[in-house]
């Protein structure tokens, strides 16, 4: 395992022990540290659905000069997500969502993550997503899109299968519809029509039991 993960889940060592077990489910079975390292150094950053903030506390102790801006739809997470990394003096955690985020600051952010998030929407609500994400970006800022890619493999339908349990059975992730994945072409497709330009697709599901794919794409000039 990279060296800043440790310290990363250290920020919530404190957590009542089922919240605690969901973060470090969390950090065990997602490739967040693939992710924060494809985030450019310094400038700021709208880590935009992040939950308990494990990878807002991934990008936020990988560079001190970075400033990360977390945002999540869920105010009990956010609450979590103030008594870890909202601590770090370069972070900055609120209930909210991606239109919310927009609306106040666009054109503020160098560069947008987005993990695991328009799985819990309606396929056509991720065209308006990815538009309002384009919003928060200055032109030539990188947008990070890690999702599942939807190829019905064995990790496509086991990946539904558990989300099932977390979403409806478990409530511990809030969904707006139901659990959609889709194959890269058409996420590829959904990025060019929203405003732009795919750099990079990166498979990173070797060594997980989940499909990971993650999508690195620059803002394209108004």
């Amino acid at each position: 395992m990279n060296a800043p993960l440790p310290p990363a889940l250290a920020l919530f060592s404190h957590f009542p022990p089922a919240e605690r077990f969901h973060v470090h489910a969390r950090a065990f079975s997602a490739p967040l540290e693939a992710v924060a390292a494809r985030v450019p150094t310094g400038g700021t950053v709208a880590d935009v659905g992040c939950g308990h903030g494990l990878l807002t506390a991934l990008l936020a102790l990988g560079d001190s000069r970075r400033i990360v801006h977390g945002v999540d739809p869920d105010p009990r997470k956010i609450e979590w997500a103030r008594q870890g990394p909202g601590r770090l003096p370069n972070v900055k955690v609120e209930v909210g969502t991606v239109e919310s985020l927009a609306e106040r600051m666009p054109g503020h952010f160098d560069a947008v993550v987005v993990c695991d998030v328009l799985y819990l929407l309606p396929v056509e609500r991720w065209p308006g997503f990815l538009r309002e994400t384009r919003r928060l970006l200055r032109p030539g800022g990188r947008l990070l899109l890690k999702e599942a890619e939807g190829d019905r493999s064995w990790k496509h339908l086991k990946c539904l299968a558990q989300e099932v349990v977390m979403v409806k059975l478990l409530g511990r992730t809030k969904a707006g519809g139901a659990l959609v994945l889709q194959p890269r072409e058409a996420v590829e497709s959904m990025l060019r029509q929203a405003g732009f330009t795919p750099r990079e697709t990166v498979a990173l599901g070797a060594g997980y039991s989940t499909p990971h794919i993650l999508y690195v794409a620059e803002a394209s000039a108004p």
